[in-house]
């Protein structure tokens, strides 16, 4: 997928950008920019990409991405409620290009070090701290400053996120990244049926063993794996979603046979799609420990 560069200009003479977005669907393209980000979802759901890795979210889902990485939120086709999220996005040397060496902000230095790799917080934390996101956006001045600093410093000091992308991922920039962005398209265009590399190939106009080189040294992953992975996060949309018997949303997802299936869900999700579901419905909680 092809990362847009976006040149974000700060309101008035403000450090930083604090706004609320509220939109029918969420469509902005995949892009980066120098600025650090925080978003809070608030309504809606769909899938998230960030640099080449790809996860669902839903309302309550938090994650500071750090700079250039690339990321965008997309709904899902049967999108229900208005898609609405907080959004913060600050430079580096916002308050001067020392402010970060003082020992009282060590914590918040540290945050902004693991925002490289883009940082998901639970959905206990994004509570937390929803009630000030909410205050900054209507703030000015020095209150919001004071709010802003509050906000980073509460999630500096929770050990309750995870990383979002692998150690070795790395932004590219070059002109490739066109023929990632209509992989990317003609996979969402047609999951639902069998794909053959040879297809996937003819998409960028390449041969399948250079394709294979290609996507694998943009992607990090193998074409079959981004795809299988695609259709999982399809399979759990639907799991959550409706009452589908499991075969039916095997075959929904893309996938031709159920044992396959079920190796593919077990994979990604290290548990069976039943299991997925009742735990889900259970607890409400879509991401699944590892067994």
């Amino acid at each position: 997928m092809k990362a847009q560069f976006e040149s974000i200009s700060p309101v008035g003479s403000n450090s930083f950008n604090a706004f609320r977005q509220e939109k029918k669907e969420f469509d902005y393209p995949y892009h980066y920019h120098p600025e650090y980000e925080l978003t809070y979802i608030t309504s809606s759901d769909g899938v998230r990409y960030v640099g080449n890795e790809f996860q669902r979210f839903t309302a309550n889902d938090l994650v500071l991405l750090g700079p250039n990485l690339p990321h965008c939120w997309k709904n899902g086709e049967r999108q229900k409620t208005k898609a609405s999220a907080l959004v913060l996005q600050w430079r580096e040397d916002m308050l001067g290009k020392d402010w970060l060496e003082t020992k009282e902000l060590f914590a918040i230095k540290r945050l902004h070090k693991l925002a490289g790799r883009g940082i998901q917080f639970s959905e206990a934390v994004a509570c937390e701290v929803r009630e000030d996101f909410e205050k900054l956006v209507s703030l000015e001045s020095f209150d919001s400053l004071m709010v802003f600093l509050s906000i980073l410093d509460k999630l500096s000091r929770t050990t309750d996120f995870s990383p979002i992308c692998k150690d070795d991922f790395t932004h590219q920039t070059t002109g490739d990244n066109e023929r990632i962005n209509q992989v990317y398209n003609f996979v969402k265009q047609n999951y639902t049926r069998k794909i053959t590399l040879e297809e996937a190939a003819d998409v960028v106009c390449m041969t399948e063993e250079s394709f294979s080189r290609f996507f694998s040294k943009v992607m990090k992953k193998k074409f079959f794996s981004f795809l299988n992975e695609y259709r999982v996060i399809v399979a759990c949309k639907l799991l959550i979603e409706s009452d589908m018997p499991i075969a039916q949303v095997c075959y929904n997802a893309g996938y031709e046979t159920i044992p396959f299936f079920y190796r593919q869900f077990k994979k990604y999700k290290n548990c069976s799609p039943q299991f997925y579901r009742s735990q889900f419905r259970l607890t409400g909680d879509f991401s699944i420990p590892v067994l």
